[in-house]
């Protein structure tokens, strides 16, 4: 009795040791892999690096009190851009605003009230800059809106996620395409994603009311690829270029709305494999700002390279189509540009 005794007391001293040490080190094993992830993310990033200047250039970036919409508006100022800051909330755009007028010394920083989920509001924001603006160099829309379960209807009667990540851009780009052709050469630039790959448009029901908000993310930003093909047709020979970017998954607000529990582990992915939002902002800025893309037109870029498209949302049928829809859905009035 006594022997076993001592036998399980000396397999204990050895094993619980061994035991805590494999653990400690597997423990470290985990740590190294993921900070290997962490640092490829990080090394293989795409960076704009060239210093290129904006002086004597008006550009409007779309939603700009946070995220890659920020870091956006402040690399262009520090440029030394005109920028126009389009935002929904004037106090919080006013904030940023004096942020990047502080930290660049560019007083040349603008901003005005834009809700692209407002046909109203986005006809009042056109109107004044057509009246005040002598030139816009380079038209960036940024704004997006993300939902993952509620349901919510514009003042317009549509579905708010595709109203203001679709068919509020589409609208603003009519309105001000005469100023972009008067300022050619300029630029459009439009911030979709590669997750449209886990949505498709339908172009049966373009108001998609009765749909989950969440996936109809996925669905706006293959609008989005569908409307910048289209309209790139459609602009070939005016000096206007329009291109669009994945930026990458970036920590930003837009995942603000995701709901505990799935917000937990969503915020320990966002903080080892995300972007940060100056990372998510260089293609963005390349693409308002490289000299050598002055006549690029039509292309997807990610990580400040060009990329490829699935054949859905490379389907000029599809493309014409929706653009064919959305003339309707904004309501084009009879004395509207037309592109």
């Amino acid at each position: 009795m006594i022997v076993a005794e001592a036998w399980q007391w000396n397999y204990l001293f050895w094993v619980i040791p061994v035991v805590i040490i494999l653990g400690f080190l597997a423990f470290i094993g985990i740590l190294a892999v993921l900070f290997v992830i962490r640092l490829y993310a990080k090394l293989t990033c795409g960076r704009y690096r060239e210093k290129t200047k904006m002086d004597g250039k008006t550009v409007i970036v779309t939603g700009c009190t946070s995220g890659i919409g920020k870091e956006t508006a402040r690399e262009l100022a520090k440029r030394g851009a005109r920028v126009i800051m389009a935002c929904r909330s004037m106090e919080m755009a006013e904030k940023v605003q004096d942020e990047i007028i502080m930290e660049t010394k560019n007083t040349n920083v603008l901003v005005k009230k834009l809700d692209l989920s407002s046909f109203a509001s986005i006809r009042t924001f056109a109107e004044d800059i057509n009246k005040t603006e002598k030139k816009l160099d380079v038209l960036i829309h940024n704004a997006g809106y993300a939902e993952t379960f509620k349901k919510n209807i514009s003042e317009d009667g549509i579905e708010l996620t595709m109203a203001t990540n679709h068919y509020g851009p589409f609208l603003l780009t009519h309105l001000l395409i005469n100023l972009l052709k008067k300022s050619s050469p300029s630029r459009i630039v439009v911030v979709a994603s590669s997750l449209y790959r886990l949505g498709s448009v339908n172009l049966d029901n373009p108001n998609p009311t009765n749909t989950m908000p969440g996936y109809l993310y996925y669905v706006s930003k293959e609008a989005n690829i569908l409307f910048t093909k289209e309209l790139a047709r459609r602009l070939e020979g005016t000096g206007v270029t329009a291109n669009c970017l994945h930026p990458g998954l970036i920590d930003t607000g837009i995942w603000r709305n995701v709901p505990a529990p799935l917000s937990w582990g969503l915020g320990l992915i966002n903080q080892l494999f995300f972007k940060t939002p100056v990372q998510g902002c260089q293609t963005t800025v390349m693409l308002a700002v490289d000299e050598k893309l002055n006549k690029v037109n039509g292309e997807y870029f990610s990580d400040c390279e060009k990329s490829s498209l699935s054949s859905k949302a490379s389907d000029m049928g599809r493309a014409r189509k929706l653009w064919e829809i959305s003339e309707k859905m904004v309501k084009l009035e009879e004395n509207d540009p037309r592109i």
